[in-house]
């Protein structure tokens, strides 16, 4: 192993930055040439399949059979013309990862002669088998059927000379066993409800749009040293590793001038992205060393998030071009910072209306103050689902570690915004209002768009900030998929937006004027939300005490955060507003504890292995020859040696020490694993592993580290943190 290290930090020292080359035209010029676009689909469908198609994409309906025919059809010209040969439905699994079958274009024609052939069958619907798909007990192994369904809303690509049809994925029962049909029922769910509550404003809003603009953040490490580090193979992070005498605490690495290696990577990626027509737009240096971070231009929710699971395949295929690994992990090196995606969210109208931007009127900032008020109460009522979509066993190492945000779940207004807020709270009350109240009123709302633009500062220890026209939810993990949080905070605006119209629609019926019904319900939502509302340091120790006295919950345990998913609130959201069936949600939480129990018997199998097979041989190598040099000393120099030899004798008891310590725990570690798993429930399971199996982790590498300071730099086994994160 040390020879495996040592050979490929010789490796890295003769790298040379490759001589790349990249389009000469303007990526205006090849932007989206490998997606089957609107301006492919004017080209190769017939007008009338054209306008059909179009019609459905706009209004989310399923394409119907007597058309799919003819969008096959040109379909497959253009992928022909693209050098294509095989086909795929791409789906999103409940593995964290995207999934895909290919089959050839290639058929026997009714002459027996080989034909190229893609009937709208193939496109509209494939069988692939399910049996190995996490599915949470909704179907046994036996029952592999499973299909795959064309989502007509996202457009079909092409990657190398495969043609790739995104798709929803259910079980042959009609259950949901993906990502992307609960994603598309929510998107559904709040566009009715949101437009239903802009009809108070304006008749003309018929359609609302949710929109999603990621930040993604990865580490770079050379591919040579990722070879010679299983625990980052087996697992996206280091289990083991003394920090660096020098990381990120100079700050110099943040916005800094990026590496000329990892700008081709970053120039290769970018082409290929636009090429995929997905907009990236931004990059640079993050805080940690070798840490970076890619973002595009905000897109429409389900097509950003099929777009980030396309870039986090391609950056891993590109890397490897560049002798690179990028590591996705949310914290693969402990002691600097880890990786997010910070999801920026908002909702906008088919009018072109951002619902979460200050109007140029009173009537536009009560219209910005109702979506803003409810989604603070939505996220309020919310704050253990919307965790438990992001809290699991690869977040958790990351979140409230002072660079991401806390395990509570607070909202950050600013205190412009958060003043307005006050100031209704005072005037409004729940009698009918003066004409002097009004007035006033009306005169404060008015004065919004004044008081927001670049007024609105960012809290980094928020979770869920508002950022002048949108939130920044800032605890969604690096590797994640975007859906799983996507569905919970539109499924909960939904059902929030829902009551609130109610609401508002008694009152009229009482006779409130419909502005001051508005107003009334306003205010209700702004002292409901007050306890999520903080815009205060969210790290503080304080904050912790205060969030308790509010009522806020703190839950740091994964399996807990877990069985949130299924409690009488989320059910409400998800099962009556028709995302999930309770079948479902249930199989969603089972699968859920099932990945964080595998992940973590994974990281702990690893450790174990390194421990026995490769730390402890090594120091006991290292022992040796201290004990060796003693022996020696003492036959040259006889007693004169025991004062002369005394600080290596005490390293000799060191050493020994920890190789004792990690002997104890590792086979405390071992017999842990062994009693839980042996527990069928599988909440059960998920517990034991969180509560006696991942502790012993933690201590095992609190000894290997002790050692990696004390073992001779040449005899290490494993690249070290300097090694990994100072490439250059």
């Amino acid at each position: 192993m040390a020879t495996l290290r040592f050979k490929a930090l010789t490796d890295l020292m003769t790298k040379k930055v490759p001589d790349m080359k990249f389009p000469e035209k303007r990526v205006s010029e090849f932007y989206g040439e490998l997606v089957f676009n609107d301006e492919a689909m004017k080209r190769y469908l017939q007008p009338s399949i054209y306008k059909m198609v179009k019609q459905c994409i706009e209004n989310g309906d399923l394409i119907d059979r007597s058309i799919a025919d003819g969008v096959a059809a040109g379909m497959k010209a253009w992928a022909l013309d693209h050098g294509v040969v095989h086909y795929t439905h791409w789906f999103q699994p409940l593995t964290d990862t995207t999934a895909e079958k290919h089959d050839g274009f290639i058929n026997y024609g009714p002459d027996g002669k080989v034909i190229e052939e893609f009937a709208g069958k193939h496109l509209a619907q494939q069988e692939p088998d399910a049996s190995s798909f996490p599915s949470g007990g909704i179907r046994q192994t036996f029952e592999a059927r499973g299909y795959t369904a064309w989502d007509v809303t996202s457009p079909a690509f092409i990657v190398g000379s495969t043609l790739c049809i995104p798709t929803i994925f259910i079980s042959y029962t009609g259950d949901a066993l993906d990502y992307k049909t609960p994603l598309l029922k929510a998107l559904h769910a709040v566009d009715k409800a949101a437009v239903d509550v802009c009809q108070y404003f304006d008749k003309n809003v018929t359609k609302v749009y949710s929109y999603l603009g990621w930040e993604q953040e990865y580490f770079l490490v050379d591919e040579g040293l990722y070879m010679a580090r299983p625990d980052l193979m087996l697992t996206g992070r280091t289990l083991m590793g003394h920090l660096s005498a020098k990381n990120q605490q100079l700050e110099d690495h943040y916005f800094g001038s990026i590496p000329e290696r990892v700008a081709y990577f970053m120039r290769d990626l970018e082409v290929e992205c636009q090429r995929l027509g997905i907009p990236v737009k931004t990059r640079h240096n993050e805080v940690a060393p070798n840490q970076f971070e890619l973002a595009p231009i905000y897109e429409e929710v389900n097509l950003a998030n099929d777009h980030n699971l396309l870039v986090m395949d391609v950056m891993k295929r590109l890397a490897k071009h560049h002798g690179f690994e990028v590591l996705l992990h949310e914290k693969p090196f402990a002691g600097v910072n880890g990786s997010g995606k910070h999801n920026n969210w908002s909702l906008g109208t088919n009018t072109g209306v951002n619902l979460f931007a200050p109007g140029k009127n009173p009537k536009g900032n009560l219209l910005f103050l109702t979506f803003l008020t409810n989604v603070m109460v939505a996220v309020y009522k919310g704050q253990d689902l919307l965790r438990s979509t992001i809290l699991n066993a690869t977040n958790t190492h990351r979140l409230g570690a002072n660079e991401a945000p806390p395990a509570i779940v607070s909202i950050f207004l600013g205190t412009q915004l958060s003043s307005m807020l006050n100031s209704i709270v005072e005037k409004v009350s729940d009698a009918k209002m003066t004409p002097e109240e009004k007035t006033a009123l009306k005169l404060g709302v008015g004065r919004l768009p004044e008081i927001l633009i670049d007024n609105t500062d960012r809290n980094r220890t928020s979770p869920f900030a508002f950022t002048g026209d949108r939130f920044e939810f800032r605890a969604v993990g690096s590797s994640a998929n975007c859906a799983g949080a996507m569905t919970a905070l539109n499924s909960m605006v939904a059902c929030q937006l829902r009551e609130f119209k109610a609401n508002v629609d008694a009152l009229i019926e009482k006779g409130v004027k419909k502005d001051e019904a508005i107003f009334q319900e306003i205010r209700k939502l702004i002292i409901e939300s007050a306890p999520i509302h903080f815009d205060g340091n969210g790290y503080s120790d304080e904050w912790k005490e205060e969030a308790a006295r509010r009522g806020l919950t703190n839950i740091t345990c994964v399996p807990e955060s877990i069985e949130q998913m299924t409690t009488a609130h989320a059910k409400h959201v998800l099962v009556d507003g028709g995302i999930f069936t309770e079948r479902e949600l249930e199989a969603r939480a089972e699968v859920e504890f099932e990945k964080f129990t595998k992940k973590v018997q994974i990281e702990a199998r690893t450790i174990g292995d390194l421990v026995i097979n490769h730390i402890v041989p090594t120091a006991l190598e290292y022992q040796n020859i201290l004990i060796k040099n003693v022996k020696g000393m003492k036959e040259i120099m006889g007693a004169e040696a025991d004062s002369l030899t005394e600080s290596e004798k005490d390293l000799i008891r060191k050493i020994s020490g920890h190789i004792s310590e990690i002997r104890s725990k590792t086979q405390s570690l071992i017999d842990a694993r062994k009693e839980a798993n042996v527990i069928e429930c599988e909440r059960e399971k998920a517990y034991a592993y969180e509560k006696n199996v991942r502790p012993l982790m933690d201590e095992i590498r609190y000894h290997v580290d002790k050692l990696e300071l004390i073992v001779d730099n040449e005899m290490w086994p494993l690249p070290k943190y300097r090694e990994l994160l100072f490439f250059r």
